[in-house]
């Protein structure tokens, strides 16, 4: 499936190291859909629109469907064998596909099929990916895709979680959102970063602002002491006492 090892899916030999000495290459992001007008707006907003005008990431978005080549720019098919719904067809997914790799040929990438019969995506997973000079997110619709696609072109299959949805536009904008934030420079304070939930496999601590006192519910006091040394040790027995309440199963990962 997909490349072989030391060809262009293979992490970059050319990556530079973020704050917590991660290795990152990852500088663009391309879109494989049947709806633009889903991914187009959120790619302009936010974080993934800071990254871009900061000159940080690039996004760009290819219509399935300008590889069709019959006049109803047909893209799906009934399967062999039989079958309810529709397949995206593998020659049309395949030009599109092209069409992308050739425009930059030496670039280090990866291709990720979205998709509820992958891995799921995970912060880790997050962070492997910065080692790859370019991602292509492939979102699937109608049935899915055929699998000689999958043979030829993918590198790994992805999931949000194990429900289905209608298409993988919004499940690879979440890829999309994950993936960037951990770009250097694309988050204000990287520090905020390390201590996010599932950053060191641990959910974030509770937090508070003002007013110091509402509905009678109050600050803890150690937070107002200001002494530093305190707050840190306070904040490390909240992640612990959060994660093995909400989320065990965390503990638990070798």
């Amino acid at each position: 499936m997909g490349l072989p090892p030391n060809s262009e899916n293979a992490p970059s030999s050319k990556s530079s190291s973020d704050s917590t000495g991660q290795l990152v290459s990852l500088r663009s992001i391309r879109f494989l859909t049947l709806f633009p007008e889903l991914i187009e707006p959120s790619l302009k907003t936010s974080l993934l629109g800071k990254a871009t005008a900061r000159g940080l990431m690039q996004f760009g978005v290819t219509q399935i469907r300008d590889f069709a080549t019959n006049k109803h720019r047909t893209v799906d098919e009934t399967p062999y064998g039989g079958g309810e719904g529709m397949l995206l067809r593998v020659d049309v997914l395949h030009s599109a596909w092209k069409s992308i790799v050739h425009e930059s040929p030496g670039r280090r990438r990866r291709t990720l099929l979205l998709s509820p019969q992958g891995r799921h995506l995970t912060q880790v997973k997050a962070q492997e990916l910065l080692g790859f000079d370019e991602l292509i997110l492939v979102c699937g619709h109608y049935e899915g895709v055929d699998e000689r696609f999958i043979e030829l072109c993918v590198d790994e299959e992805i999931s949000i979680g194990d429900y289905v949805l209608t298409g993988g536009e919004l499940p690879a904008l979440v890829v999309a959102d994950v993936v960037t934030r951990l770009v250097p420079g694309v988050v204000g304070n990287e520090a905020s970063i390390s201590e996010d939930s599932l950053e060191q496999g641990l959910l974030k601590y509770p937090q508070y602002t003002r007013p110091r006192v509402y509905e009678g519910l109050e600050v803890p006091e150690v937070l107002l002491g200001g002494n530093h040394q305190e707050i840190a040790r306070w904040r490390q027995q909240q992640r612990l006492e959060r994660t093995r309440l909400k989320r065990p199963d965390l503990l638990k990962k070798p």
